[in-house]
């Protein structure tokens, strides 16, 4: 035994298990008048906010909720939503995130497989949610949010309304961390390659770490303003909803992200940041002039997904935006890896400047290691821009694993990594850069497709023989599916009459946007060439 071990022992004194649910506590009670969001009229304080969250843990907690029961929640980007990453992993019980997009056989899915206890589902989706219900074997406490800024209608589905079970709550109950740091904290689902979507878990010690990297990866200084463009439900919104009262920030709740609204909160609030993916700056960009607004201040914006085009990025930054490019998974707590940008780049020719910015770039502060390399082996390729291997991530910002998945989780950690499944180069400065997907993802507005479950939908067309969906370019989407067709001989039919098919029977973003008839390029063991394909629907 060392002389460092002997007699010096991890206690109560020395070791607390990390978790956001501390950083809340903390703005609570440094900065209890300073407003911790807005939501139209309404506007709480820090203090009022960590009491809210305290009534949700002590409500749920009085329902009989605790440890590793799944409450799910089906929100805008409100309130509830703000309150439910606090209460909800306090309570012991782990947040459930619903991708609002989702049609009602996915939802029914996720309901049963993470084995829901209590559902949050704010009435605007009281349709696709009561079709799910339908649908689902679980019978879960259903809690209706009727947010007065909602336009959309709907009816409520449960038995009580979300400021009913608050009051069953106590604002001054204890404020309890996990005993163990690894205990899961949320569950969100991601379409993957496969029909089903897989529950991706996170633990507290992720997810403290991602929200401590958001602020020191995009230098967020003390109490800014974040305006959330981006859906709370991906990847519990970056994870912003933790990193905020790390610097006693304000959240400025948005219900639907439209180029007027936006702008609208920029000028009314002073934001100073936001998040979304290129499809946010493309509405930005092409606003009406009744829109825009102008303003002397710079506005941080972080933008994931597809790289933005180099016109795309001078246009937003010449509106005064400071474009910030990261990279993550759902698997990676979101954003784990950042394109850091050295200062001496400044000087360089606009297109240069661009080039370099739609690089992925190098890890999160937080994030272990993180390499382009050989799909089997995991050795490094050469950092030299031109040979392609996976890229793939070690470290605290990884998730625990799958839901319910053994053997998908065994595949994603083979070799000691977790493999992204996206292909890319590494370059002599350490900056990663993608070049591809493995899987053939088509990512549309920020949304995961898988083209398996696209192409399942089609090959139950009756007048089509067989079919292969890639991503074809766009510029408000990033990318859209574009679906390839042979029919059988002796039918017909139309591009519009298999678009709306696949629109009835799949969530309406995943539809193909463009059909193409023809006979599909093949390998010689029979295998679609897709990268054919690709190239055919990049010159359509």
């Amino acid at each position: 035994m060392s002389i460092y071990d002997e007699h010096l022992e991890r206690n109560a004194a020395n070791h607390v298990p990390l978790t956001p649910l501390s950083f809340i506590r903390r703005a609570a009670a440094v900065f209890p008048d300073r407003p911790a969001y807005v939501h139209g009229a309404l506007s709480r304080t820090w203090a009022e906010y960590f009491a809210r969250c305290r009534r949700l843990c002590s409500a749920l907690q009085g329902r009989g909720i605790g440890k590793g029961d799944t409450v799910t929640i089906m929100c805008a980007n409100i309130p509830p939503f703000l309150e439910a990453h606090y209460g909800v992993p306090a309570s012991g019980a782990v947040l459930n995130s619903l991708n609002i997009r989702l049609d009602a056989a996915a939802l029914a899915f996720i309901l049963d497989h993470s084995e829901t206890r209590v559902l949050l589902t704010d009435t605007a989706f009281s349709g696709v949610i009561k079709a799910a219900l339908a649908q689902c074997s679980v019978k879960p406490l259903v809690v209706d949010i009727d947010d007065p800024l909602n336009t959309a209608g709907g009816e409520r589905l449960g038995e009580l309304e979300y400021e009913e079970l608050l009051n069953e709550g106590d604002p001054a109950c204890p404020w309890v961390l996990p005993a163990d740091e690894w205990d899961a904290i949320s569950l969100n689902y991601t379409s993957g390659t496969t029909g089903n979507p897989k529950g991706v878990v996170y633990h507290h010690r992720g997810a403290a770490l991602t929200a401590t990297g958001n602020v020191m990866s995009w230098s967020m200084p003390r109490h800014p303003i974040y305006l959330w463009t981006l859906p709370m439900f991906h990847c519990n919104g970056w994870c912003f909803p933790w990193t905020l009262p790390l610097v006693a920030g304000t959240h400025i709740c948005l219900r639907q992200a439209a180029a007027g609204p936006i702008f609208e909160a920029i000028e009314k609030h002073g934001v100073t940041h936001l998040c979304g993916a290129p499809i946010v700056m493309n509405m930005l960009i092409n606003a009406t002039a009744a829109e825009k607004r102008s303003f002397d201040r710079t506005i941080h914006m972080m933008t994931a997904a597809s790289a933005p085009p180099a016109a795309v990025l001078a246009r937003i930054e010449a509106m005064g935006f400071r474009i910030t490019h990261v990279y993550g998974l759902t698997e990676t707590y979101g954003p784990s890896v950042v394109c850091d940008w050295n200062e001496a780049w400044n000087d360089l020719p606009p297109d240069e400047q661009a080039a370099l910015k739609a690089r992925q770039g190098v890890p999160y502060h937080l994030l272990d290691s993180l390499t382009v390399g050989d799909m089997t082996s995991c050795e490094p390729v050469a950092a030299d821009g031109q040979a392609m291997g996976e890229v793939l991530f070690r470290g605290n910002v990884v998730m625990k694993g799958y839901l319910k998945n053994p053997k998908a989780t065994g595949e994603a950690f083979a070799g000691g990594w977790f493999h992204s499944g996206d292909l890319g180069v590494m370059h002599a400065d350490g900056y990663i850069e993608l070049k591809d997907r493995a899987k053939d993802i088509i990512i549309s507005g920020g949304e995961n497709i898988s083209t398996l479950e696209v192409e399942s939908v089609l090959y139950r067309h009756p007048a089509i023989l067989e079919a292969a969906v890639v991503g074809r370019p766009d510029e408000k989407w990033g990318e859209t599916p574009c679906a390839f067709v042979t029919l059988k001989d002796g039918e017909t039919t139309t591009a519009e009459e298999i678009i709306a098919f696949c629109r009835a029977n799949l969530a309406h973003f995943k539809a193909p946007r463009t059909v193409v008839f023809g006979p599909l390029p093949k390998t010689s063991t029979g295998k679609v060439q897709k990268y054919v394909l690709r190239d055919q629907a990049a010159k359509l």
